[in-house]
Protein backbone atom coordinates (compact mmCIF):
# COMPACT_ATOMS: atom_id res chain seq x y z
CA UNK A 1 0.00 0.00 0.00
CA UNK A 2 1.29 3.50 -1.23
CA UNK A 3 1.06 6.14 1.86
CA UNK A 4 0.73 9.98 1.07
CA UNK A 5 4.38 10.06 2.76
CA UNK A 6 5.96 7.68 0.10
CA UNK A 7 3.96 9.37 -2.66
CA UNK A 8 5.54 12.70 -1.76
CA UNK A 9 9.01 10.88 -1.54
CA UNK A 10 8.15 9.90 -4.80
CA UNK A 11 7.35 12.90 -6.71
CA UNK A 12 10.64 14.73 -4.94
CA UNK A 13 13.20 12.32 -6.36
CA UNK A 14 10.69 12.41 -9.98
CA UNK A 15 11.53 16.42 -9.52
CA UNK A 16 15.23 16.13 -8.92
CA UNK A 17 15.87 13.85 -11.63
CA UNK A 18 13.96 16.07 -13.81
CA UNK A 19 15.78 19.17 -13.08
CA UNK A 20 19.04 17.39 -12.99
CA UNK A 21 19.11 15.75 -16.02
CA UNK A 22 17.26 18.70 -17.76
CA UNK A 23 20.58 20.63 -16.55
CA UNK A 24 22.95 17.72 -18.10
CA UNK A 25 21.33 17.52 -21.77
CA UNK A 26 20.80 21.78 -22.33
CA UNK A 27 24.75 21.84 -20.80
CA UNK A 28 26.42 18.58 -22.29
CA UNK A 29 24.10 16.66 -24.70
CA UNK A 30 25.05 18.03 -28.55
CA UNK A 31 22.60 19.16 -31.02
CA UNK A 32 23.81 16.23 -33.25
CA UNK A 33 22.80 12.84 -34.09
CA UNK A 34 22.98 9.88 -31.64
CA UNK A 35 21.51 7.37 -29.31
CA UNK A 36 20.28 8.28 -25.74
CA UNK A 37 20.22 5.92 -22.78
CA UNK A 38 18.58 6.30 -20.01
CA UNK A 39 19.35 4.32 -16.73
CA UNK A 40 18.01 3.28 -13.57
CA UNK A 41 19.56 4.35 -9.74
CA UNK A 42 21.73 0.78 -10.42
CA UNK A 43 22.88 1.87 -13.51
CA UNK A 44 20.97 -0.52 -15.53
CA UNK A 45 20.13 0.83 -18.98
CA UNK A 46 16.36 0.45 -19.54
CA UNK A 47 16.01 2.50 -22.61
CA UNK A 48 17.50 2.83 -25.35
CA UNK A 49 16.77 5.69 -28.72
CA UNK A 50 17.57 8.02 -31.76
CA UNK A 51 17.60 10.82 -32.16
CA UNK A 52 18.45 13.32 -35.15
CA UNK A 53 19.17 16.31 -32.85
CA UNK A 54 20.07 14.67 -29.07
CA UNK A 55 19.50 17.79 -27.15
CA UNK A 56 16.20 19.06 -28.50
CA UNK A 57 14.83 15.05 -28.20
CA UNK A 58 16.10 14.56 -24.49
CA UNK A 59 14.89 17.49 -23.08
CA UNK A 60 11.39 16.48 -24.12
CA UNK A 61 11.34 14.09 -21.36
CA UNK A 62 11.51 16.43 -18.86
CA UNK A 63 8.24 17.97 -19.90
CA UNK A 64 5.33 17.25 -17.28
CA UNK A 65 3.85 15.81 -20.75
CA UNK A 66 6.55 13.56 -20.69
CA UNK A 67 5.32 12.67 -17.10
CA UNK A 68 1.85 11.76 -17.87
CA UNK A 69 2.05 9.91 -21.05
CA UNK A 70 1.42 6.50 -20.61
CA UNK A 71 4.10 5.70 -23.30
CA UNK A 72 6.78 7.34 -21.30
CA UNK A 73 5.46 8.08 -17.56
CA UNK A 74 7.02 4.82 -16.01
CA UNK A 75 10.13 5.39 -17.43
CA UNK A 76 10.77 8.73 -16.24
CA UNK A 77 9.97 7.15 -13.30
CA UNK A 78 12.16 4.54 -13.34
CA UNK A 79 15.37 6.70 -14.57
CA UNK A 80 17.48 8.00 -12.39
CA UNK A 81 20.41 9.40 -15.04
CA UNK A 82 20.62 9.43 -18.65
CA UNK A 83 23.45 9.68 -21.46
CA UNK A 84 24.59 10.17 -25.36
CA UNK A 85 26.42 8.02 -27.39
CA UNK A 86 27.33 10.64 -30.89
CA UNK A 87 27.15 9.25 -34.03
CA UNK A 88 28.47 10.44 -37.67
CA UNK A 89 25.03 10.72 -39.08
CA UNK A 90 21.29 9.94 -38.39
CA UNK A 91 21.84 6.95 -40.44
CA UNK A 92 24.60 6.16 -38.43
CA UNK A 93 22.36 6.49 -35.42
CA UNK A 94 19.75 4.23 -36.78
CA UNK A 95 22.10 1.70 -36.64
CA UNK A 96 23.88 2.10 -33.72
CA UNK A 97 20.26 2.24 -31.67
CA UNK A 98 19.26 -1.44 -33.31
CA UNK A 99 22.67 -2.84 -32.36
CA UNK A 100 22.88 -1.35 -29.05
CA UNK A 101 19.15 -2.86 -28.12
CA UNK A 102 20.11 -6.05 -29.63
CA UNK A 103 22.90 -6.55 -27.49
CA UNK A 104 21.45 -5.09 -23.86
CA UNK A 105 17.60 -5.74 -24.06
CA UNK A 106 16.53 -2.98 -22.27
CA UNK A 107 13.25 -3.25 -20.09
CA UNK A 108 11.52 -0.06 -21.76
CA UNK A 109 12.23 -1.30 -25.35
CA UNK A 110 11.04 -4.52 -24.86
CA UNK A 111 7.87 -3.31 -23.34
CA UNK A 112 7.10 -0.54 -25.53
CA UNK A 113 6.50 -3.01 -28.75
CA UNK A 114 3.29 -3.74 -29.83
CA UNK A 115 1.71 -6.74 -31.62
CA UNK A 116 3.51 -6.33 -34.51
CA UNK A 117 6.92 -7.78 -35.14
CA UNK A 118 9.71 -5.14 -35.69
CA UNK A 119 11.26 -4.56 -39.11
CA UNK A 120 14.42 -6.26 -40.15
CA UNK A 121 17.08 -5.46 -42.95
CA UNK A 122 18.06 -8.32 -44.74
CA UNK A 123 20.64 -9.40 -46.98
CA UNK A 124 20.29 -12.39 -49.32
CA UNK A 125 23.74 -14.61 -48.91
CA UNK A 126 23.26 -17.44 -51.51
CA UNK A 127 22.69 -15.51 -54.92
CA UNK A 128 25.14 -14.43 -57.31
CA UNK A 129 23.58 -11.31 -56.34
CA UNK A 130 22.52 -10.36 -53.46
CA UNK A 131 19.31 -8.40 -52.60
CA UNK A 132 18.88 -6.14 -49.78
CA UNK A 133 15.05 -5.96 -48.37
CA UNK A 134 13.02 -5.14 -45.45
CA UNK A 135 11.15 -7.84 -44.06
CA UNK A 136 8.89 -8.56 -40.48
CA UNK A 137 9.90 -12.02 -41.60
CA UNK A 138 13.05 -12.61 -41.57
CA UNK A 139 14.36 -16.31 -43.54
CA UNK A 140 15.33 -18.98 -41.62
CA UNK A 141 18.29 -19.57 -43.33
CA UNK A 142 20.50 -18.09 -46.79
CA UNK A 143 20.18 -14.23 -44.89
CA UNK A 144 22.46 -12.25 -42.86
CA UNK A 145 20.09 -9.78 -40.66
CA UNK A 146 20.22 -6.72 -39.34
CA UNK A 147 18.00 -5.56 -36.63
CA UNK A 148 15.35 -5.27 -35.14
CA UNK A 149 14.51 -1.89 -35.79
CA UNK A 150 12.19 0.53 -34.13
CA UNK A 151 10.43 2.34 -36.90
CA UNK A 152 9.92 1.21 -40.25
CA UNK A 153 9.49 4.79 -42.06
CA UNK A 154 13.05 5.37 -40.52
CA UNK A 155 14.70 1.92 -41.75
CA UNK A 156 12.99 2.67 -45.22
CA UNK A 157 14.69 6.13 -45.74
CA UNK A 158 18.23 4.76 -44.22
CA UNK A 159 18.18 1.71 -46.87
CA UNK A 160 17.18 4.55 -49.91
CA UNK A 161 19.88 6.53 -48.82
CA UNK A 162 22.44 4.14 -48.14
CA UNK A 163 21.83 2.82 -51.79
CA UNK A 164 22.69 6.26 -53.14
CA UNK A 165 26.56 4.84 -51.51
CA UNK A 166 26.50 1.10 -52.32
CA UNK A 167 23.94 0.96 -55.23
CA UNK A 168 22.38 -2.39 -54.26
CA UNK A 169 19.46 -3.88 -55.51
CA UNK A 170 16.44 -4.11 -54.10
CA UNK A 171 14.01 -6.34 -56.51
CA UNK A 172 13.63 -10.13 -56.08
CA UNK A 173 14.92 -10.57 -59.48
CA UNK A 174 16.42 -13.93 -59.28
CA UNK A 175 19.80 -13.31 -61.46
CA UNK A 176 22.03 -16.10 -62.99
CA UNK A 177 25.68 -14.57 -63.72
CA UNK A 178 26.20 -17.31 -66.38
CA UNK A 179 22.77 -16.92 -68.40
CA UNK A 180 23.49 -14.30 -71.24
CA UNK A 181 19.81 -13.32 -71.58
CA UNK A 182 19.70 -10.81 -68.87
CA UNK A 183 22.00 -8.64 -71.19
CA UNK A 184 19.07 -8.32 -72.90
CA UNK A 185 16.52 -7.37 -69.80
CA UNK A 186 16.15 -3.52 -69.20
CA UNK A 187 16.61 -2.19 -65.99
CA UNK A 188 14.38 -0.09 -63.34
CA UNK A 189 14.34 3.48 -62.95
CA UNK A 190 17.05 3.27 -59.80
CA UNK A 191 19.42 1.87 -62.49
CA UNK A 192 19.11 5.51 -64.41
CA UNK A 193 19.38 7.49 -61.56
CA UNK A 194 22.89 6.04 -60.28
CA UNK A 195 21.13 4.11 -57.24
CA UNK A 196 21.59 0.43 -59.03
CA UNK A 197 24.25 -1.35 -60.63
CA UNK A 198 22.32 -2.99 -62.50
CA UNK A 199 23.10 -6.55 -62.59
CA UNK A 200 20.05 -7.48 -63.94
CA UNK A 201 21.42 -6.15 -67.17
CA UNK A 202 24.78 -8.40 -66.20
CA UNK A 203 26.35 -3.90 -65.97
CA UNK A 204 28.38 -5.34 -63.53
CA UNK A 205 30.17 -8.33 -62.65
CA UNK A 206 29.28 -11.28 -59.70
CA UNK A 207 32.74 -10.66 -58.33
CA UNK A 208 32.36 -6.87 -58.06
CA UNK A 209 28.73 -6.38 -56.94
CA UNK A 210 29.58 -9.01 -53.94
CA UNK A 211 32.17 -6.74 -52.96
CA UNK A 212 30.01 -3.68 -52.94
CA UNK A 213 27.92 -5.54 -50.74
CA UNK A 214 30.68 -6.43 -48.45
CA UNK A 215 31.39 -2.88 -48.04
CA UNK A 216 27.60 -2.53 -47.34
CA UNK A 217 27.96 -4.84 -44.37
CA UNK A 218 30.75 -3.65 -42.96
CA UNK A 219 29.30 0.09 -42.79
CA UNK A 220 25.84 -1.85 -41.42
CA UNK A 221 28.36 -3.62 -38.55
CA UNK A 222 29.49 -0.27 -37.68
CA UNK A 223 33.34 -0.45 -39.05
CA UNK A 224 32.68 3.29 -41.45
CA UNK A 225 36.32 3.98 -40.88
CA UNK A 226 38.14 0.49 -41.59
CA UNK A 227 35.52 0.75 -44.74
CA UNK A 228 36.84 4.29 -45.56
CA UNK A 229 40.56 3.05 -45.16
CA UNK A 230 40.39 0.02 -47.07
CA UNK A 231 38.09 2.02 -49.73
CA UNK A 232 41.21 4.78 -50.46
CA UNK A 233 43.64 1.81 -50.46
CA UNK A 234 41.65 0.53 -53.21
CA UNK A 235 41.10 3.95 -54.74
CA UNK A 236 44.67 4.37 -55.11
CA UNK A 237 45.85 1.23 -56.39
CA UNK A 238 43.50 0.72 -59.40
CA UNK A 239 44.96 4.80 -59.81
CA UNK A 240 48.14 3.16 -59.74
CA UNK A 241 47.05 0.55 -62.08
CA UNK A 242 46.09 2.96 -64.64
CA UNK A 243 42.56 1.84 -64.20
CA UNK A 244 40.92 5.00 -63.76
CA UNK A 245 37.33 4.41 -63.94
CA UNK A 246 36.94 2.33 -60.97
CA UNK A 247 39.23 4.86 -59.49
CA UNK A 248 36.77 7.38 -59.77
CA UNK A 249 34.07 5.09 -58.50
CA UNK A 250 35.53 4.62 -55.60
CA UNK A 251 36.41 8.18 -55.02
CA UNK A 252 33.05 9.37 -55.49
CA UNK A 253 31.47 6.66 -52.98
CA UNK A 254 34.19 7.70 -50.74
CA UNK A 255 33.08 11.55 -50.69
CA UNK A 256 29.10 9.92 -50.64
CA UNK A 257 30.01 8.02 -47.41
CA UNK A 258 31.93 10.68 -46.45
CA UNK A 259 29.28 13.45 -46.17
CA UNK A 260 26.17 11.00 -45.15
CA UNK A 261 25.68 13.68 -42.55
CA UNK A 262 24.35 15.64 -45.51
CA UNK A 263 22.33 13.14 -47.45
CA UNK A 264 18.73 13.29 -46.25
CA UNK A 265 16.81 13.45 -43.85
CA UNK A 266 15.15 10.07 -42.91
CA UNK A 267 11.77 11.53 -42.43
CA UNK A 268 11.80 13.45 -45.78
CA UNK A 269 13.46 10.73 -48.01
CA UNK A 270 12.71 11.27 -51.88
CA UNK A 271 12.92 7.83 -54.02
CA UNK A 272 10.96 7.27 -57.63
CA UNK A 273 8.35 5.12 -57.51
CA UNK A 274 9.49 2.03 -59.25
CA UNK A 275 7.55 -0.76 -60.79
CA UNK A 276 10.36 -3.44 -62.01
CA UNK A 277 9.52 -6.16 -63.46
CA UNK A 278 9.99 -9.24 -62.55
CA UNK A 279 9.63 -12.49 -64.62
CA UNK A 280 8.90 -15.37 -63.13
CA UNK A 281 5.70 -13.00 -61.13
CA UNK A 282 4.80 -12.08 -64.47
CA UNK A 283 4.23 -15.32 -66.19
CA UNK A 284 2.57 -16.58 -63.48
CA UNK A 285 0.03 -13.70 -63.03
CA UNK A 286 -0.54 -14.37 -66.79
CA UNK A 287 -1.47 -17.79 -65.99
CA UNK A 288 -3.69 -17.27 -63.45
CA UNK A 289 -5.12 -14.03 -65.55
CA UNK A 290 -5.96 -16.05 -68.27
CA UNK A 291 -7.05 -19.43 -66.15
CA UNK A 292 -4.13 -21.13 -68.65
CA UNK A 293 -3.26 -25.00 -67.95
CA UNK A 294 0.56 -24.05 -67.82
CA UNK A 295 2.67 -21.19 -67.07
CA UNK A 296 3.16 -19.61 -70.73
CA UNK A 297 7.04 -19.39 -72.05
CA UNK A 298 7.17 -17.76 -75.10
CA UNK A 299 5.57 -14.35 -75.83
CA UNK A 300 5.98 -12.47 -79.01
CA UNK A 301 4.64 -8.38 -79.66
CA UNK A 302 4.01 -6.34 -82.69
CA UNK A 303 3.87 -3.22 -83.84
CA UNK A 304 3.53 -0.88 -86.60
CA UNK A 305 5.90 2.44 -87.58
CA UNK A 306 5.52 4.65 -90.73
CA UNK A 307 8.44 6.06 -92.64
CA UNK A 308 7.47 9.33 -94.07
CA UNK A 309 3.46 9.00 -94.03
CA UNK A 310 4.30 6.65 -97.21
CA UNK A 311 6.11 3.71 -95.89
CA UNK A 312 4.80 1.16 -93.57
CA UNK A 313 7.39 -1.26 -91.19
CA UNK A 314 6.71 -3.72 -88.48
CA UNK A 315 8.53 -5.45 -85.57
CA UNK A 316 8.38 -8.84 -83.84
CA UNK A 317 9.85 -9.27 -80.57
CA UNK A 318 10.45 -12.17 -78.58
CA UNK A 319 10.41 -12.87 -75.13
CA UNK A 320 11.40 -16.70 -73.78
CA UNK A 321 10.58 -17.24 -69.59
CA UNK A 322 9.69 -13.31 -69.32
CA UNK A 323 13.45 -11.93 -70.75
CA UNK A 324 13.57 -10.48 -73.67
CA UNK A 325 15.46 -12.88 -76.87
CA UNK A 326 17.01 -10.98 -79.50
CA UNK A 327 17.61 -13.85 -81.96
CA UNK A 328 14.14 -14.42 -82.26
CA UNK A 329 13.08 -10.73 -82.95
CA UNK A 330 12.06 -9.53 -86.43
CA UNK A 331 11.54 -6.95 -88.92
CA UNK A 332 8.85 -6.51 -91.68
CA UNK A 333 8.87 -4.10 -94.67
CA UNK A 334 5.04 -4.13 -95.33
CA UNK A 335 4.72 -5.31 -98.92
CA UNK A 336 0.75 -5.61 -99.70
CA UNK A 337 -0.65 -2.34 -97.84
CA UNK A 338 -0.90 0.69 -100.09
CA UNK A 339 -0.49 4.67 -97.77
CA UNK A 340 -1.24 4.17 -93.83
CA UNK A 341 -3.21 1.44 -92.68
CA UNK A 342 -2.45 0.28 -89.80
CA UNK A 343 -5.04 -2.43 -89.69
CA UNK A 344 -4.06 -4.13 -92.50
CA UNK A 345 -0.31 -3.62 -91.87
CA UNK A 346 -1.24 -6.07 -88.76
CA UNK A 347 -3.44 -8.84 -90.39
CA UNK A 348 -0.02 -9.10 -93.40
CA UNK A 349 2.64 -9.18 -90.26
CA UNK A 350 0.90 -12.05 -88.31
CA UNK A 351 -0.51 -13.64 -91.99
CA UNK A 352 2.84 -13.70 -93.02
CA UNK A 353 4.65 -14.76 -89.31
CA UNK A 354 2.57 -17.34 -88.57
CA UNK A 355 1.80 -18.98 -92.14
CA UNK A 356 5.67 -19.18 -92.22
CA UNK A 357 6.25 -21.09 -88.36
CA UNK A 358 3.33 -23.42 -89.85
CA UNK A 359 5.14 -24.26 -92.96
CA UNK A 360 8.19 -25.06 -91.08
CA UNK A 361 5.94 -27.01 -88.67
CA UNK A 362 7.73 -24.68 -85.95
CA UNK A 363 6.08 -24.30 -82.03
CA UNK A 364 3.94 -21.39 -82.17
CA UNK A 365 4.45 -18.58 -78.71
CA UNK A 366 1.98 -19.30 -75.58
CA UNK A 367 0.98 -15.47 -76.58
CA UNK A 368 0.56 -13.06 -79.21
CA UNK A 369 0.71 -9.36 -77.98
CA UNK A 370 -0.35 -6.68 -80.32
CA UNK A 371 0.38 -3.13 -79.54
CA UNK A 372 -2.97 -1.56 -79.61
CA UNK A 373 -6.86 -1.32 -78.56
CA UNK A 374 -9.92 -3.66 -79.55
CA UNK A 375 -9.61 -2.96 -83.36
CA UNK A 376 -5.91 -3.81 -83.48
CA UNK A 377 -7.08 -7.46 -81.61
CA UNK A 378 -9.80 -8.08 -84.08
CA UNK A 379 -7.43 -7.20 -87.13
CA UNK A 380 -4.91 -9.67 -85.71
CA UNK A 381 -8.06 -12.55 -84.99
CA UNK A 382 -9.52 -12.00 -88.65
CA UNK A 383 -5.55 -12.61 -90.34
CA UNK A 384 -5.58 -15.79 -88.03
CA UNK A 385 -9.24 -16.53 -89.33
CA UNK A 386 -8.41 -15.80 -92.81
CA UNK A 387 -5.20 -18.12 -93.13
CA UNK A 388 -7.43 -20.55 -91.42
CA UNK A 389 -4.73 -21.21 -88.39
CA UNK A 390 -5.36 -21.95 -84.75
CA UNK A 391 -4.28 -19.01 -83.19
CA UNK A 392 -2.53 -18.73 -79.90
CA UNK A 393 -3.64 -16.68 -76.90
CA UNK A 394 -3.87 -13.53 -78.42
CA UNK A 395 -4.28 -9.86 -76.83
CA UNK A 396 -3.92 -6.73 -77.48
CA UNK A 397 -2.28 -3.43 -74.81
CA UNK A 398 -3.78 0.02 -75.06
CA UNK A 399 -1.37 2.52 -74.83
CA UNK A 400 -3.58 5.70 -72.75
CA UNK A 401 -5.16 3.47 -70.04
CA UNK A 402 -3.34 0.66 -70.32
CA UNK A 403 -5.78 -2.10 -70.88
CA UNK A 404 -5.65 -5.43 -71.99
CA UNK A 405 -7.46 -6.65 -74.53
CA UNK A 406 -8.15 -10.35 -75.02
CA UNK A 407 -10.06 -12.91 -76.95
CA UNK A 408 -13.72 -14.23 -76.54
CA UNK A 409 -14.14 -10.94 -73.92
CA UNK A 410 -16.01 -8.32 -74.28
CA UNK A 411 -14.60 -6.16 -71.60
CA UNK A 412 -11.09 -4.94 -71.42
CA UNK A 413 -9.17 -6.36 -68.24
CA UNK A 414 -7.88 -3.64 -65.84
CA UNK A 415 -5.03 -4.73 -63.53
CA UNK A 416 -3.59 -2.46 -60.83
CA UNK A 417 -0.27 -0.63 -62.01
CA UNK A 418 1.52 -2.64 -59.73
CA UNK A 419 0.70 -5.74 -61.33
CA UNK A 420 3.21 -7.75 -62.49
CA UNK A 421 1.24 -9.27 -65.09
CA UNK A 422 0.25 -6.32 -66.50
CA UNK A 423 4.53 -4.86 -66.22
CA UNK A 424 5.73 -8.08 -67.94
CA UNK A 425 3.14 -7.07 -71.15
CA UNK A 426 4.10 -3.37 -71.04
CA UNK A 427 7.66 -4.45 -71.05
CA UNK A 428 7.32 -6.41 -74.18
CA UNK A 429 4.59 -3.93 -75.66
CA UNK A 430 7.55 -0.86 -75.33
CA UNK A 431 10.04 -3.02 -76.72
CA UNK A 432 7.89 -4.18 -79.82
CA UNK A 433 7.25 -0.07 -80.11
CA UNK A 434 11.26 0.44 -79.65
CA UNK A 435 12.05 -2.12 -82.03
CA UNK A 436 9.93 -0.69 -84.70
CA UNK A 437 11.18 3.08 -84.45
CA UNK A 438 14.38 1.92 -84.55
CA UNK A 439 14.10 0.11 -87.83
CA UNK A 440 11.79 3.11 -88.71
CA UNK A 441 14.69 5.20 -88.29
CA UNK A 442 17.62 2.94 -90.08
CA UNK A 443 15.36 3.17 -93.14
CA UNK A 444 14.74 6.34 -92.70
CA UNK A 445 18.74 7.14 -92.98
CA UNK A 446 19.27 4.65 -96.10
CA UNK A 447 16.70 6.39 -97.43
CA UNK A 448 18.67 9.97 -97.11
CA UNK A 449 22.03 8.46 -98.00
CA UNK A 450 20.47 7.13 -101.38
CA UNK A 451 19.57 10.54 -102.52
Amino acid sequence: MTTAGDSAESSKTQLDFFQRAATKVRSKFPSAPGVYLFQDQAGRVIYIGKAKDLRARVVTYFLQAAAQDRRTAQLVREAYDVDFIEAESEVDALLMEARLIKDTQPKFNRELRDDKSFPYLQITTHEEFPRVEITREPRAGGVKLYGPFANVGSLRGALQVLQRVFKFRTCSLDIEADDDRWRWFRPCLLASIQQCTAPCNLRISKEEYRRDIKRLRMFLDGKRQSLLKEMRAEMSQAAADLRFEKAARLRDEVKMLESLRERGDLEKHEQPEVFYVDPKKGLSGLQKLFALDNQPRTIEGVDIAHLGGNETVASLVQFIDGLPFKPGYRRYRIREVDGVDDYASIREVISRRFKRLEEENAVFPDILLIDGGKGQLSQGLEAFKAAGIEPPLVLSLAKKEELIYGMHRPEPYRLSRHSYALRLLQYVRDESHRFAQHYHHLLRRKKMLDQ
